[in-house]
C-alpha cells in the first residue's frame, strides 16, 4: 500500500489536502480530496468511475470536494467538505480486497475525512469499507448504519424542484413542466 499526499502547492486549489492512493495488489487507484475542515471533519461520498485519465479523476474530486464543503455549510452541518474517487470500472475491478484497501487509506486520515456512498458505491460497499475504518457512513441497518440515503437525497431534490417551480410559476407542481 502506498500513499502520496500532494504538498507541491496545496493552496493552489484551495484544498487542505489531496491524497493519491494506490494499492497495486488490488488494482486500487483513488484520490481523496479534503477541501475544508473548518466546520468539522470533511464528509463526502466515494465515486467509483472509469475516468478517461488521472487528470479527469483529479478534476472531478477537486470540484466535488469543494461542492461538498458548501453543501454541508449551507445545510448548517458541523462538517467540512471532502470527496473521493476510485478510478476504474466498478463492474470490472470492484472487489472486497480493493474496498478494504481503500478503507485503510480512509483510516490513515484519522478522522479528517468521512466517506459515504456515491456513484458506483452502495451500502454493501460501505459495510466492507467499514471493516477497515470507522470513518464511514451510509452503512446498512444490520451493521449499525441508517441504510441507503439515496431515497432521502431524491426526495430532497424533488422538493427543491417543487420550490423552484413555485418561485418561477407560482405553484409547486411539476405537472406538465419540463425540467433540465
Amino acid at each position: 500500500m502506498g500513499v502520496f499526499t500532494s504538498t507541491d502547492d496545496p493552496g493552489s486549489t484551495g484544498h487542505e489536502q489531496v491524497v493519491f492512493c494506490q494499492d497495486k495488489q488490488t488494482g486500487l487507484k483513488a484520490i481523496i480530496g479534503i477541501y475544508s475542515t473548518a466546520l468539522g471533519p470533511a464528509l463526502g461520498g466515494t465515486r467509483f468511475y472509469p475516468y478517461d485519465s488521472e487528470e479527469a479523476a483529479l478534476a472531478d474530486v477537486l470540484d466535488l470536494s469543494r461542492g461538498m464543503a458548501y453543501k454541508n455549510a449551507l445545510a448548517g452541518l458541523d462538517l467540512g467538505g471532502g470527496k473521493a474517487v476510485i478510478w476504474g470500472d466498478p463492474e470490472q475491478i470492484k472487489s472486497e480486497a480493493l474496498l478494504r484497501a481503500y478503507g485503510r487509506f480512509v483510516e490513515s486520515l484519522a478522522g479528517r475525512y468521512y466517506t459515504a456512498c456515491d456513484v458506483g458505491t452502495y451500502v454493501p460497499d460501505m459495510d466492507v469499507i467499514a471493516r477497515e475504518t470507522r470513518y464511514v457512513t451510509g452503512r446498512s441497518v444490520e451493521h449499525g448504519g441508517a441504510g441507503d440515503s439515496s431515497v432521502l437525497t431524491a426526495w430532497g431534490v424533488f422538493q427543491g424542484m417543487r420550490a423552484a417551480a413555485e418561485h418561477v410559476w407560482g405553484e409547486p407542481t411539476l405537472r406538465g413542466r419540463r425540467v433540465g
